[in-house]
């Protein structure tokens, strides 16, 4: 199983989206709080609360309660950010491990990235250096495909 784990995200549509991605995809959905929003909210319905029965989705207090959890991922953490130098196709995901995602306005704070370590940072190709980066929900989508492609490859997939 992959784990998604979005730290403090801000935007309904875009945890809306990735929790659709998440249910068709059979990866679990981890929130950890606060979130800037209820998830209740009528955007977050319109981007994929239809899928919200059939998703896997864990609430967390908090940083440090996830990690307490018993539902967490089993293998290692990747930390997406800009601010890593090897990339996604660097990476070689297995099942069980969790993609980490900062929140749309800051991205993980840095006692993350220390937490997470150098080594399982990795970011996602860009070509055009003047832009920022591609939308959470766009990237989450990104790099579970690549890390399901990999798992799949080494036989360990559904």
């Amino acid at each position: 199983m992959l784990h998604i784990i979005l730290h403090c995200p801000e935007i309904p549509q875009n945890t809306g989206n990735i929790g659709r991605m998440c249910a068709v995809t059979l990866a679990r959905l981890h929130l950890i709080h606060p979130l800037g929003f209820k998830i209740t909210d009528a955007q977050l319905k319109r981007a994929g609360m239809d899928y919200w029965h059939s998703l896997d989705v864990h609430h967390h207090a908090d940083w440090s309660t996830f990690r307490q959890s018993e539902v967490r991922p089993t293998g290692r953490l990747w930390l997406l950010t800009t601010k890593a130098e090897k990339t996604i196709w660097d990476a070689r995901f297995k099942d069980g491990d969790g993609l980490v995602f900062g929140n749309e306005g800051h991205g993980a704070p840095d006692w993350l990235h220390q937490e997470i370590g150098h080594e399982y940072r990795v970011k996602i190709p860009q070509y055009n250096d003047t832009l920022r980066s591609l939308n959470l929900s766009t990237a989450a989508g990104v790099v579970a495909y690549e890390a399901l492609r990999q798992i799949a490859a080494e036989g360990s997939s559904r």
